[in-house]
């Protein structure tokens, strides 16, 4: 649903010491994907993405360049002051002559990657339907350690009296194992008139947003919280440890949803899916299979055990025999791949078409029924219907300064052990004999021979033996 009166923050500027990283913690990828943009893929399915606001810092040009293709806007927070500090700015740049201030706001963290839109969504209505002035997400983790602590009230449990820190809790506070998600809505017109009092009167020396709930419960505006169904969702990352734990809950996930939709897997534990991947239902997906970035896989196809495939389209009935490497690779119904086959880039595979064992191909064409079923390099090719190309073939493309392209025509022959040298072309119906090196055009249904003579000289290999065999003397008898 797309929620009216709504803009979204997600706070994007930490570093992520913890990790031990050079990278912004943000970029750090589950599921195939930097942490930042599931945050992103949920917070669109909620509002427009021009009212979605990144909020950047730490290494801001990496996290900026790497989100561009979303839309979203993005505001800089020069110093890393705090969730608060955070807010401080984002209120500076919303007030801006030509901004909009949203009537409410919710706001996200930039590394909690399993959110579900459906749980924001919730958390908005009521929101909405209590008239709070902040709804807090909550979750009760199995250890609450090292998360701020959401009190509520007795009287009211829905109504929250105040979020203490970890830092912050003493003896005198109830046992509360209720965590703050870092996940928010506010009323921004509230929000904004109290960012101003905020203080660094604190452990860390920051400006904590969490501190926003107690100024408003003392105003006597309503502070409430709802609890998330599953811990999991809104958990991050502080180490890599936790990082892969979210990689390995995502993907569990993405093996569900898949086999909930009629795709068989095997051994989903050993499968890495990333999350953006689709697959047909009838689909069999062997044990230890990598289908990675954007892949699309059609139906009653087969991908066998130890293939990786990433950011390619397989049409329906294709069958990945085991170990084959697809990358931005096309595949036509009916297609049969490998084993071992490398798909390389702009590969383009027609319906029923074959590449079998130890084939390589990079930007090729190969059409519909044709074949190349051994030991063979196809680069830089436009290859017709109903071709044979025997083993051992190689396109030679590459001229040590640029590439060429190699044209065959449907219906051709190509022998085993050719090397056709770009730019060539062979006509249709044409054979290539055996062994030959191809230099020059070949018309249509003739046959090419570019190779030596054969010259056989009889009785020449008896006569090599005789004169290289010892002589035998007295002495080397005994």
């Amino acid at each position: 649903m797309e929620l009216t009166g709504f803009a979204v923050a997600i706070m994007a500027a930490g570093k992520g010491t913890r990790l031990k990283s050079k990278r912004p913690k943000v970029l750090h990828e589950v599921g195939g994907r930097p942490l930042l943009l599931h945050v992103i893929a949920a917070a669109r399915t909620l509002v427009r993405t021009e009212d979605i606001y990144c909020i950047v810092g730490h290494e801001a040009g990496r996290v900026r360049a790497a989100v561009a293709h979303t839309g979203v806007n993005f505001v800089l927070q020069e110093e890393q002051l705090g969730t608060g500090h955070a807010m401080q700015v984002l209120k500076a740049h919303l007030q801006l002559p030509g901004n909009r201030v949203p009537r409410h706001l919710l706001v996200l963290s930039g590394d909690v990657p399993l959110i579900r839109p459906e749980t924001l969504s919730a958390l908005c209505e009521l929101h909405l339907l209590e008239r709070a002035a902040m709804t807090i997400l909550t979750a009760v983790p199995p250890d609450p350690t090292g998360y701020g602590r959401v009190l509520r009230s007795s009287v009211e449990p829905i109504e929250v009296k105040a979020i203490v820190e970890q830092r912050a809790l003493t003896s005198a506070h109830p046992p509360a194992p209720e965590i703050n998600a870092g996940i928010y809505c506010f009323e921004t017109e509230a929000l904004f008139a109290k960012l101003g009092q905020l203080s660094t009167n604190n452990a860390h020396g920051e400006f904590y947003l969490t501190d926003v709930a107690a100024m408003l419960v003392a105003d006597r505006r309503r502070v409430i919280a709802l609890k998330a169904d599953s811990v999991d969702e809104v958990l991050g990352a502080n180490t890599i440890a936790e990082m892969m734990h979210l990689d390995q809950a995502m993907r569990a996930a993405t093996a569900r949803r898949l086999m909930a939709e009629g795709v068989t897997i095997f051994r989903p534990d050993t499968c890495v899916i990333d999350s953006g991947v689709t697959v047909g239902p009838d689909t069999v997906i062997e044990p230890y299979v990598q289908l990675l970035g954007s892949t699309r896989i059609g139906s009653d196809c087969r991908i066998r055990s130890y293939s990786v495939i990433q950011h390619s389209f397989l049409g329906d009935s294709v069958t990945v025999r085991n170990g084959c490497i697809l990358d931005g690779a096309r595949i036509g119904d009916g297609a049969v791949l490998g084993p071992y086959a490398h798909l390389r880039p702009e590969s383009n595979i027609g319906v029923d078409a074959h590449v079998g064992n130890f084939c390589e191909t990079k930007k090729v064409t190969l059409g519909r029924g044709s074949k190349a079923n051994h030991l063979t390099y196809l680069g830089d090719a436009v290859i017709g219907a109903g071709v044979n190309v025997g083993a051992g073939v190689i396109t030679c493309n590459y001229d040590g300064v640029n590439k060429h392209t190699t044209t065959i025509g449907d219906g051709v022959f190509v022998g085993s052990d050719s090397t056709l040298v770009a730019p060539v072309s062979i006509g249709d119906g044409a054979y290539v004999a055996a062994g030959s090196c191809i230099t020059k055009p070949v018309p249509a249904d003739a046959l090419a021979i570019g190779r030596a003579q054969q010259v056989t000289k009889e009785g020449w290999a008896s006569k090599r033996r005789a004169a290289r065999a010892p002589v035998r003397t007295a002495e080397n008898k005994a």
